[in-house]
């Protein structure tokens, strides 16, 4: 059966993130209305009350708004790490949550839900403890960062051998500095805790391409501070720089904004 995975939004407006195979499906993230979520999954034929866990990267509303109402409405799991379930616990977003669906999980330990075995990794970002995600299936495997301000060695090692990747390429760093944001806000999205740059995004690539890699989805883009054709402009540029040929060696697209991206199969 199909290893089948697909954004269903990718931004500061709202984060969720669908992979399933046949009986096992699975949210990262579900960081926008439980309706909007809802809808999302069943335009690709996967009825709400079937997802069987939800795994969240980290507290930041746009990544749990919808989070607690899935999980009260369909009964559903939800997984985080130890300090991020503390961090959610004291934002009324998330609501109450039944103790039985409350799962604490560590870096670098395999959690088997179904099918499908996925493994947190630890990242760079300002939040309680955030995390990357690794899902794997059969021999498959597909790896999602989306709030990054640096990657290091161990986010790399992760990323690495990956079929699939959806990365953060968060801002174009001459529209950040020359944006509206207050400056607070700009050296926040630019430090090590913050956001990947497009170029930042693009040297990443380049450092742990494999041959094994046939997509990527470049996420997380900035409404104000990045656009779409920038952002692909941008990391294509590194890439083909690097001798990396997007369109020949693998496929380069968006995971969108506020809506639904390409699905992707492996079989």
């Amino acid at each position: 059966m199909p290893l089948r995975f697909c954004p269903i939004a990718s931004g500061s407006n709202g984060n969720c993130i669908y992979a399933g195979c046949d009986g096992t499906h699975i949210l990262f993230d579900a960081g926008m209305s439980g309706r909007s979520i809802q809808s999302g999954l069943q335009s690709i034929d996967v009825e709400p009350e079937k997802i069987d866990a939800i795994f969240i990267t980290h507290e930041h509303s746009d990544h749990i708004q919808g989070a607690g109402v899935l999980s009260r409405r369909f009964n559903i799991p939800l997984y985080a790490t130890v300090n991020t379930w503390r961090a959610m616990e004291g934002d009324a977003m998330l609501g109450p949550v039944k103790p039985e669906n409350k799962h604490k999980i560590t870096y670098d330990t395999k959690y088997t839900i179904g099918g499908i075995t996925v493994s947190p990794f630890e990242i760079m970002h300002d939040a309680a403890e955030p995390a990357g995600y690794s899902i794997l299936y059969d021999k498959y495997k597909i790896s999602l960062v989306t709030d990054l301000g640096y990657a290091t060695d161990n986010v790399k090692d992760n990323l690495y051998n990956s079929d699939a990747l959806l990365l953060e390429s968060n801002h174009d760093v001459d529209m950040l500095k020359n944006g509206s944001y207050p400056w607070p806000l700009k050296k926040r999205i630019m430090s090590d805790m913050g956001h990947l740059s497009n170029v930042c995004c693009g040297t990443l690539i380049s450092e742990i391409m494999s041959g094994r890699v046939k997509h990527i989805y470049l996420g997380h883009l900035s409404e104000e501070n990045n656009r779409p054709y920038i952002a692909m402009d941008t990391v294509t540029g590194i890439l083909e720089a690097n001798k990396i040929y997007p369109g020949r060696d693998f496929d380069l697209t968006l995971a969108n904004r506020g809506r639904i991206s390409d699905l992707i199969e492996f079989i």
